[in-house]
C-alpha cells in the first residue's frame, strides 16, 4: 500500500505501525515529532497506530544549536 512521508510517496506492507515505520526510516522516536493526517501522535501511541493506504505522515526532527 502507499503512504506519504513528508510529502514523498512510500510503499509499505499492510499492518505496519508508526513505530515500525520510524525504525525502517532509521529515525529515533526520542528525536522526532510525528503527525498523522495533520494530527500529532504522542510517542506512547506510535506502536499502536496502524497505517492505512493513503495516510500522510509528517516527521519533524529536533535540532539543537547555540
Amino acid at each position: 500500500m502507499q503512504i506519504y512521508v513528508n510529502g514523498e510517496p512510500k510503499q509499505i506492507a499492510e499492518g505496519l505501525n508508526l513505530g515500525a515505520l520510524l525504525a525502517d526510516l532509521d529515525l529515533k522516536v526520542e528525536a522526532v515529532a510525528v503527525a498523522l493526517n495533520l494530527s500529532v501522535v504522542p510517542r506512547s501511541r506510535l506502536a499502536e497506530q496502524i497505517l492505512v493506504d493513503g495516510d500522510r505522515i509528517e516527521v519533524v526532527r529536533a535540532v539543537g544549536g547555540g
